[in-house]
Parts: structure tokens; sequence; C-alpha cells
């Protein structure tokens, strides 16, 4: 066992090289300028959307319920003890490459919500099917493929064995674990019946429960972050100037035995906002695709909000927590580490807290992703394939009890890396489109917001 992990730790080290650091970030700054800074410009809009958007058009579930069901699947365990896992081996810097990786990563994450309505399709069950595979094959042409195939591979590898099974049910079962003491291996199975008893209704059961349960679970943990924070607040300023000056610099983590320099809190912060927020790995265009709407633009703006819901909010109140508290300098692994900061405050009702919103962010991300690998089974095998595949994910899920946790994080990493590489490819082939569709939305928008004004003052003249 030692053996293998360090043979798939070499293998994750080159996975998460130079070469897709640097493709995932020039692919979100080559789109952040193309859009010209919508991440920024747009937000407001994109904001407000989230809750105006009109629901008309072909598609499953509304924009919201879509939001809601990207959202559970990646409001997960990389909020938690992924940014802890960050800290501890690249120390407080990698925050900040994780906020770059999440600011460049919004428009990223607005081009596949774009894509993911432009061409998705309808199954053979009447439900809507989309994502990378869909955009690859129909937006560049049939010749691409086996890039498309290849992208639902890594989906169902990434479903399977990464995010979307063992390192979520590895983190709900440690946590219930050390709060109750039932065993890893009965919690798993619970877990897996739990599942199996959603999944069996597909789209519609899995974002009735993520709209339901996320924003609850959110709103839980960020209240939990604020105390803490409001509590702490005058370390704030000096929290901040730590996270940036170690950016650039490297800082010891881990009481000062293990230094990390600034290569290390890159490549951690970068592999670690992808792992939690998945802008660039094609994920959340999956569950894009199934919203009720008729322009790509406006699924991309809602899409968009996923990542400044998920980094730039979530993941910085976590870091911010750990650096605050000290806790990120001590030897403690990365998912007692989040519990011990809660604990400052809290005491033994914050381990409390924490445990249920990790429970609460875990079983939603497995859930999430269970309908991602479900529609890569599709592409691949079409509808018969999906009974079989939901039979072997729920099987996953239960085996989830039985891993250690530094295998399940490092098998989750690579096939990750794997995911994000053809969907990369497709965002630059197809950026010109997504450009295209955006213009065509906000012309409309001119054209609608004009029309209103010709109608009030038309009124006006009446009276």
């Amino acid at each position: 066992m030692e053996q293998l992990t360090v043979f798939l730790g070499k293998v994750n080290d080159f996975a998460w090289g130079w070469p897709l650091l640097t493709l995932l970030l020039g692919t979100g700054l080559l789109l952040t300028v193309r859009l010209g800074l919508i991440q920024i410009v747009k937000l407001p809009k994109a904001l407000k959307l989230i809750f105006t958007a009109k629901n008309h058009g072909a598609g499953d579930i509304n924009s919201f319920g879509a939001l809601c069901t990207a959202l559970a699947a990646t409001v997960g365990t990389g909020n938690i003890v992924g940014v802890a896992t960050a800290i501890a081996a690249g120390g407080p810097g990698a925050l900040f490459w994780m906020w770059m990786a999440a600011f460049v990563g919004m428009a990223t994450k607005y081009a596949e919500g774009v894509l993911a309505i432009k061409y998705r399709k309808v199954d053979e069950n009447g439900q809507m099917s989309g994502g990378p595979m869909y955009y690859i094959l129909n937006g560049m042409g049939e010749k691409w493929k086996p890039l498309a195939v290849f992208f639902a591979i890594s989906g169902v590898l990434v479903a399977l064995l990464g995010i979307g099974t063992f390192s979520q049910v590895n983190s709900i079962t440690s946590s219930i674990n050390n709060l109750t003491g039932i065993a890893p291996q009965i919690i798993s199975v619970v877990v897996a019946i739990l599942v199996g008893v959603i999944v069996i209704g597909g789209i519609k059961s899995i974002s009735k429960v993520s709209s339901k349960v996320v924003p609850f679970m959110a709103i839980l943990y960020i209240l939990a972050c604020a105390i803490i924070l409001a509590l702490n607040l005058k370390a704030i300023p000096a929290a901040f100037s730590t996270i940036i000056s170690s950016a650039f610099t490297g800082h010891a983590a881990l009481g000062g035995f293990a230094g990390a320099v600034m290569k290390e809190a890159i490549s951690k912060g970068v592999a670690r906002g992808v792992f939690s927020n998945e802008s660039g790995l094609g994920s959340a265009p999956i569950a894009a695709a199934a919203a009720k709407t008729h322009w790509p633009a406006e699924q991309g703006l809602i899409s968009m909000t996923g990542t400044f819901i998920d980094s730039i909010i979530i993941c910085t109140l976590t870091g911010l927590t750990l650096v605050i508290t000290g806790v990120w300098s001590t030897d403690m692994s990365a998912a007692l580490m989040t519990q011990a900061a809660f604990g400052t405050v809290f005491g033994n009702f914050g381990a409390a807290t924490l445990s249920i919103c990790l429970v609460l962010f875990a079983f939603t991300t497995i859930l999430g992703w269970n309908y991602y690998g479900e529609r890569c089974i599709e592409f691949l095998f079409g509808v018969k394939g999906i009974v079989p595949y939901r039979i072997i994910f729920v099987l996953m899920v239960g085996l989830g009890g039985f891993l250690k946790i530094a295998l399940v994080w490092t098998i989750a990493d690579i096939v990750n890396a794997l995911m994000a590489f053809p969907n990369l490819i497709a965002l630059l082939a197809l950026s010109g489109v997504v450009v295209s569709e955006t213009k065509k939305y906000f012309e409309h928008l001119k054209q609608e917001e004009q029309q209103e004004k010709e109608l009030k003052s038309a009124d006006l003249e009446s009276l």
C-alpha cells in the first residue's frame, strides 16, 4: 500500500504540473480578456438572475435548481478539508492562489454554462444531456469525437473514484466517527442506501433535495465562520497580510518543520481551488444543460455565480478562520484542522456544527456527481447504461469508508486532471462562440429594455 501511495503521488505531481496549471489559468485569463472582465462587470446581473431568471424554454429543471445541483457537487469537502490541505502543504499563501484561480475561473465557468446550453440535446428518455462531451462533438466537429469520449470516460472515473465518492464518503465517515464512535464501514453503507434512494429519481429528485439542502448548509457554515471572524476582528488585517506575503515568498507550514515555497503554494492553491469550485473541470456544464432557458449566456451568468459562492465566499471564510486561529501552523491533519479552528470559539459545539456542515456538504456532492457520471455514461452507452451505472455508483459509495484519506485525495486529484484537459481544449477552441452568444444575449436585453421604455412612454402619453 505504501508503494502504491508513493507511485500515485508521483503521478499526481506530474498530472498537476505546470502544463495543466498554465492551461487552467491561461484559459481563464483569455476568456476574462475576451469577455471584458465579465466576472466583475456582470456579477450583479448574475447574482440577480439566480432568483429572477424567467425559466422559459426547454429543460428539465429551473435555473436555480441547476445552480443548486452544480453547487451541491462543488460545495463539498474541498471547501473545508481541501482548503486546510492546501494551507497545510503550501502555507497561507495557497489561499491567495485559490483566489486567483477562482477569479479567472469565474470566466471559465461562464463559458462552460454558455456552451452547455448551446450544444445540449434530448436523450431517448426525453431528458436533457449536455456538457463538454457534447460541445466537443457538436461544436468542434465529428473528428474530435475521441476527445469527447476521453472526457466522458474521465468524467465517469471522477464520479466513481474521485470527487463523487471516496473523498466525500471518507470525510463523512471521519466526521461522524469522531463525534459518535460509529465504525466508518457502517456509516458508508448507510450513506450508500440514502444515496440510492435519492438517485433513483434522476435529476429532478437530485435537484429537489439540493435546492433545499444547499442553501441551508451554506448559510449555516457561513454564519459559523462569520462569528469566529467577528470575535477575532482585529486579527483580520494581519491574516490578509500573511496570506498575500506568503503567496510570493513561501511560508513555513506545519509548525515550521515543512517549508513551503512559492511553487508549492501556487500548485496546492490552484489544484485545491479547482477541486473545490470545479471551474475548467467540465462538470458544472453537465448540470447547467438541464436548465430551462432560451439563452445560453443567461445560464452562463448563473453558472458563474457558483464559483463566486464556492471559492470567493466559502473557501475564503475557511482559510481566514484557519489563519486567524493559528491552527494552520500546528501538526494536526487537515481533516481536523478546521474542526480545531471552530473549537477555539464554539468548543465541543463547534466540532458538532462543523461535522453537520461537512456531512451535508459531502452528501450533496455525492448526489451531484452521481448525475454528472450518469450523463457521461449516457453519452458513451446510451440510456441503457444508466441503471447499471447507478448500481455501481452506490456500491462505490459504500466502499468509501474503507480507504485511507491520503490515497483518496491523490486518486481524486489525478482523475480530475484527466477530465480537465479535454474540456480546456474545447473552451479555447470555442471561445469565439462564447463571445458571439454573449453579444447576442446582451443586445437582446438592450432591445427588451428599450421596448419597455417605449411602452412606458406610450402609457404616459395616453394619460
